[in-house]
């Protein structure tokens, strides 16, 4: 194979879901390259992230001189930007094709305004236009991608994401370790990710936490979130404890009483089936991509009301208790295969060369 640049730009931010979709998705795809006896795909990497896909023979550090010459262009064929708000490095070299992923549009199912929301989409149309072929991670973005955006006759393909293998589940000494059965919510914290909707269970529910994971966002949010819960009386059983490692997300994935993901937006919501792989007790909204990552295996908040998400969540732990739905739940993980989905990748490379 010709030689092929996936941008890492994405791995400047440790322990993010974009993080480990570059890595895994170049990892893999080296493997069934190697096995294949095909050269191997190239990463260029920030600098911090030299040794991240351990043979550094494929690895193209980023420096500031690449600002104004970029010799490891000059026999690559295929260049894969791995996000719709990034960048296109070879941008005007029309010789070299571009892969382009989609992860979502979410600016347009947040309530943000119509300018905030018109910049991103134009930022996303641009780099649509300058790519050879797009693959979107999920069919709701695909519909939201030829909803909103021109792909003129470009063809755009679903590639789901697969999942991360998890790490030994290990707590520090100094990790917060609920004391009571807790349920697990993780992501960014923003308004976008509607954590505060789960402080009315607590409420009907006095034994149990609940633990929210995830880079600390949006500060008045954060805020929000911990007034809301001093006025319903479950402070103390709200643990917002911010970025996690592996092992702690682990130990958070193994040991909770349920997984939480009542979001407004998500591409295809990478926790959620992490959680799916140990077979939890999934609880979802019906936002954008998440129904189709769930799908049967998975319970679902139709609104947000209290009362609502209560019988919910009561329903679901007794039917999840009394049918064994986990062997199900466990089952429909083995879909998102990262092994899979690097030879869908492959494919989509090979068809540009």
């Amino acid at each position: 194979m010709s030689k092929i640049i996936l941008d890492c730009g994405l791995m400047k931010t440790p322990a993010s879901g974009l993080y480990y979709y570059c890595l895994n998705l170049g990892l893999y795809i080296n493997e069934l390259l190697e096995s294949s006896g095909q050269p191997a795909l190239n990463f260029y990497v920030p600098s911090k992230q030299e040794q991240a896909f351990g043979n550094t023979k494929n690895t193209i550090v980023e420096r500031s001189i690449h600002r104004y010459v970029k010799p490891f262009l000059w026999d690559c064929k295929v260049w894969h930007a791995p996000f719709q708000s990034g960048r296109i490095i070879p941008y005007h070299n029309k010789k070299i094709k571009v892969v382009l992923t989609v992860h979502d549009l979410n600016p347009l199912h947040q309530d943000l305004p119509r300018e905030e929301q018109k910049k991103s989409i134009a930022h996303t149309q641009k780099l649509i236009n300058r790519s050879s072929a797009v693959v979107c991670i999920s069919e709701f973005v695909k519909e939201d991608v030829l909803r909103n955006c021109e792909v003129k006759n470009k063809p755009v393909y679903v590639i789901h994401n697969g999942i991360n293998a998890l790490q030994k589940p290990e707590l520090a000494v100094t990790s917060c370790r609920p004391l009571r059965p807790f349920l697990f919510a993780m992501g960014f914290v923003n308004r976008k990710k509607n954590f505060h909707v789960l402080l009315p269970l607590l409420q009907h529910n006095p034994d149990i936490e609940l633990v929210i994971a995830g880079r600390l966002d949006e500060p008045d949010y954060i805020d929000y979130l911990k007034k809301y819960a001093q006025g319903k009386g479950v402070s103390d059983r709200l643990h917002i404890i911010g970025p996690v490692n592996e092992q702690e997300k682990a130990w958070y994935l193994n040991h909770c009483a349920a997984f939480m993901q009542p979001s407004l937006a998500e591409g295809f919501g990478l926790p959620v089936v992490e959680a799916m792989s140990l077979g939890k007790p999934l609880f979802l909204s019906t936002r954008t991509s998440l129904p189709e990552i769930g799908g049967d295996a998975a319970f679902y908040f139709d609104s947000f009301k209290p009362d609502h998400m209560r019988q919910v969540y009561a329903a679901g732990m007794m039917e999840y208790s009394k049918n064994g739905l986990a062997s199900k739940i466990i089952e429909r993980s083995k879909q998102f295969n990262w092994k899979d989905k690097a030879e869908e990748y492959i494919k989509v490379y090979e068809s540009l060369l």
